[in-house]
């Protein structure tokens, strides 16, 4: 059964705090009364990585399931590049975006409130055979869109790029939050870069931390009686 909220978690790049942020919200929706579920499609890793620090384990922590709930076993690919890459040097067959998403699974019987899924990499980096981030958008149908950035140096010119791949009705319909991590509320820079793209992009801004709040109210379904 599709969650109530679904929601895509995407970056402008690859160490982004995509993780993060997705398991900080996780964390704070549980604490809340929300019934939640972390999926992440694919992943990729260095091969000697702490088990612990990979990215389903993270999410899974977060959001009270198994990392191999939030991903599948066969979709682990302990080369760091990206997922559809990693499978090809590993010998591994190829995948589509479908077959992504065919793979996840909700629980049975069980309402989740908000459903986060977290992509790969950017927004236009490889993810399958077919696709990228942007297939994987098209394809979920999401209730809300996460946009993960930097707050710093070339955070406009990346948010721009990358809210210029995903579909412009997202954007119009209010769908897309950028959210800029690692926001430093005594950095003149960031303020500006925040400032901007709510008052010259007309963009819906949130930060982390210190931003919470405001994310939480846009994340939280509604429940029905």
């Amino acid at each position: 059964m599709r969650p109530r909220r679904l929601v895509l978690v995407l970056g402008t790049g690859t160490d982004i705090g995509k993780t993060w942020v997705s398991a900080h919200l996780l964390t704070a929706l549980r604490q809340a009364g929300q019934v939640v579920a972390a999926r992440k499609p694919a992943q990729s890793f260095e091969p000697d990585d702490d088990p612990s620090s990979l990215d389903a384990a993270v999410l899974g922590a977060a959001s009270g399931e198994a990392p191999e709930t939030v991903c599948p076993p066969h979709r682990w690919y302990p080369v760091a590049m990206a997922p559809t890459m990693a499978a090809a040097v590993l010998g591994e067959e190829g995948f589509t975006t479908s077959q992504l998403v065919e793979e996840m699974s909700w629980p049975d019987g069980v309402q989740i409130d908000v459903g986060l899924v977290e992509s790969a990499g950017g927004v236009r980096s490889p993810l399958a055979d077919d696709g990228d981030s942007v297939t994987l958008c098209e394809t979920l149908h999401p209730d809300l869109v996460l946009l993960i950035a930097d707050a710093g140096l070339g955070t406009i010119n990346a948010v721009r790029l990358s809210l210029a791949a995903l579909s412009p009705a997202l954007v119009e319909h209010g769908q897309v939050i950028v959210v800029l991590n690692r926001f430093d509320p005594f950095s003149d820079l960031h303020v500006r870069n925040r400032n901007w793209l709510v008052e010259q992009d007309a963009m819906r801004v949130a930060v982390m931390p210190g931003g919470e709040e405001q994310l939480l109210r846009s994340l939280q379904a509604e429940r029905r009686p």
